[in-house]
């Protein structure tokens, strides 16, 4: 016998649309004689579409529907694909072993198939040659080119130059 789930404070109607246990039309009929016809078969009735005139009701095991509904949650968070942004920063003045160094890092981020957001960092009068720094994000683009593309071109933001990569 399924618990008894008190749905009828649920159910403000007078007259449901019933849906049994066989997924059958049962018809139109008073809330009383739903609850009975549920309690009859030992199972819950549950309002499943409460804007619609008069509102449908079905007779079912809720805890069961509960238990399969939280199983088709976990098996849709297990196929989706979380996407992390990583981040790399570099200066204008990085020297060429500590490039290679970062172009490794970005390499192991696209890899694994996050996106990496390089930011290039000025200070002080460093900013008035943005170009040099334009075309260090360009040569790290072209250095990950078969495994990352451009999704965002190197963009100046205050003292900030960033631009974003995503795996092919």
């Amino acid at each position: 016998m399924g618990k008894k789930v008190n749905v009828n404070r649920g159910i403000r109607a007078e007259k449901v649309r019933l849906i049994d246990q066989d997924s059958q039309q049962a018809g139109i009929m008073e809330t009383s004689q739903a609850l009975a016809a549920a309690e009859e078969v030992g199972l819950d009735l549950v309002e499943v579409a409460p804007n619609s005139d008069p509102p449908v009701c079905r007779i079912m095991d809720y805890g069961k529907y509960k238990y399969q509904q939280s199983k088709k949650l976990q098996e849709s968070k297990k196929k989706a694909t979380i996407i992390l942004v990583k981040e790399v920063k570099i200066r204008p003045k990085t020297e060429e072993h500590d490039y290679q160094f970062k172009l490794r890092n970005i390499r192991k981020f696209l890899e694994q198939k996050n996106k990496t957001k390089i930011s290039l960092m000025f200070r002080g009068r460093e900013i008035a040659h943005a170009n040099l720094a334009r075309g260090l994000l360009e040569r790290i683009a072209g250095d990950v080119a078969d495994i990352g593309v451009v999704e965002q071109m190197p963009k100046l933001e205050g003292r900030n130059m960033t631009m974003m990569l995503a795996p092919k």
